[in-house]
């Protein structure tokens, strides 16, 4: 079976992480995307290394991991866009394409003749996504701006981490570019949909997705407790601002998450504890009364976790529908008997990665190209 969109065709003129993450994703669908590079240093991200990616024979590669995360099954040529010849080649691909993806600074393509308006003409079905860190309008359009910078601007790190004033507290970051790969999702949804409105209007369109926008969008229910009550809210470490108890329990081994959702799943775990008076004390009844007392429900239960392995609570909670889980590390989370099974890494042509987390009935996801060499392709433009 082909991929839902193995009849689209795309431009890939972005770099680092938010704009080739798009442009995986629509890969990943089936689409065919020509990665556009500099000569011979190809993307930023392309030195973001080590480390390397080792072959199948355990050799290592040239190919750095990071450059690797976001650029799966795509073609790389290269061209140089400071030329005139090479601006033209763009034009000429950009033609036959149905999707260019682009997060150049404000104004940067238009100034080569390669901005929206200027490839409209030539395909008025083109759909043309900008990925920049602040949009293209507003008082902060001309910076430049990054991932870290969106999750410190947008509110995340404000709610991101200990509390002040306890060992570790202080804003943090997620331990991933969040907001670039957020930014992609984003990026991704609105270029299928506008794929979906041209199938109807036949007409092309200029998306415009930031990092910022993206971050702020992301606050989710934090921005609605804000628009709520006029207070931001603050650093709560591994607890949740809505529900409790959800969060990090001590265990006599280490540490597992419990996340009881509702007053049903609260008064099993009280009975799994062997504490089932807890489970049904009014004091506690409802999620609102625990919020009311979180410090002091939340003590009692940890009073009791501590009694517990990690391995014991886990099975008791599993046994009685409570959810719970293992706080695992990298290495960890890709041994995990449900990550193996859904198949989460995959390995092209010996090259490690993972799947994206799409399961179609009467479609595949197109997983055979690893990440490119730069300029691999080059005979799309040479021959």
């Amino acid at each position: 079976m082909a991929g839902p969109l193995s009849h689209i065709k795309v431009l890939d003129l972005s770099r680092v992480l938010a704009g080739p993450w798009t442009a995986q994703n629509l890969a990943d669908l089936g689409a065919e995307v020509i990665k556009v590079e500099r000569p011979g240093k190809g993307d930023d991200s392309r030195s973001y290394a080590p480390p390397f990616l080792k072959d199948e024979l355990g050799n290592e590669t040239k190919e750095g991991a990071y450059f690797c995360a976001a650029n799966r099954g795509k073609k790389s040529i290269t061209v140089n866009l400071s030329k005139p010849e090479g601006q033209q080649l763009v034009r000429e691909l950009a033609k036959g394409v149905d999707v260019l993806v682009e997060n150049y600074k404000v104004g940067d393509l238009a100034r080569y003749g390669l901005g929206y308006e200027d490839l409209a003409k030539l395909n008025p079905g083109l759909i043309y996504c900008s990925v920049t860190g602040f949009g293209q309008t507003g008082p902060y359009k001309d910076r430049p701006g990054y991932d870290f910078m969106a999750q410190g601007m947008g509110g995340l790190m404000s709610i991101t981490g200990e509390a002040d004033g306890v060992p570790g507290g202080g804003p943090q970051r997620v331990g991933i570019p969040i907001i670039d790969m957020t930014t992609g999702m984003y990026a991704t949804i609105a270029i299928c949909a506008a794929l979906a409105n041209r199938a109807v209007t036949g007409k092309g369109q200029w998306i415009d997705v930031a990092l910022l926008d993206s971050c702020v969008a992301f606050l989710a229910n934090q921005a609605m407790n804000y628009f709520a009550t006029g207070e931001s809210p603050t650093r709560i470490g591994n607890a949740h601002p809505n529900i409790v108890p959800y969060q990090v329990f001590d265990c006599s081994d280490g540490y597992i998450i419990i996340a009881s959702g509702n007053d049903s799943q609260y008064r099993k775990l009280c009975a799994a504890l062997g504490q089932p008076e807890l489970g049904t004390d009014p004091k506690y009844a409802t999620n609102a009364d625990r919020l009311a007392h979180r410090d002091e429900i939340v003590g009692k239960i940890m009073a009791l976790t501590v009694g517990w392995t990690k391995a014991d609570l886990l099975a008791a909670c599993e046994r009685e529908g409570i959810p719970a889980g293992p706080i695992n590390d990298v290495g960890e989370a890709f041994a995990d008997p449900q990550i193996v099974a859904r198949g989460l890494r995959v390995d092209l042509k010996g090259i490690p990665s993972v799947r994206t987390p799409i399961v179609f009935s009467d479609a595949e996801l197109a997983l055979d190209r690893p990440s490119p060499r730069l300029g691999q392709d080059q005979e799309i433009i040479e021959g």
